[in-house]
């Protein structure tokens, strides 16, 4: 029995990983911000880098998180949005 609700366990964790939103929208003041995260998941392969404790939302993520972390990447990839317009659209 224990070995069924195991695997039970682990197909309900990997479907829910599997079918993480596609675009998620943070409504924002200056401007909701669209986040397409499976464009993220395709070109990083590497989800420990925005999920430092395994998937699921991000502990602490909010403007700090994301002008710290997201746009850090940004910069350091050169590529996606660097400047506020380029997130926050109205």
């Amino acid at each position: 029995m224990k070995k069924v609700v195991s695997a039970a366990a682990l197909a309900i964790f990997c479907a829910a990983t599997a079918f993480a939103a596609d675009t998620m929208v943070f409504e924002n003041k200056n401007g909701n911000v669209t986040f397409p995260h499976k464009k993220h998941q395709e070109m990083l392969k590497n989800c420990k880098l925005c999920h430092e404790k395994g998937p699921g939302k991000i502990e602490g993520f909010g403007k700090d998180f994301a002008h710290t972390t997201c746009k850090g990447c940004h910069e350091s990839k050169k590529a996606g949005p660097t400047k506020c317009g380029g997130c926050h659209k109205k």
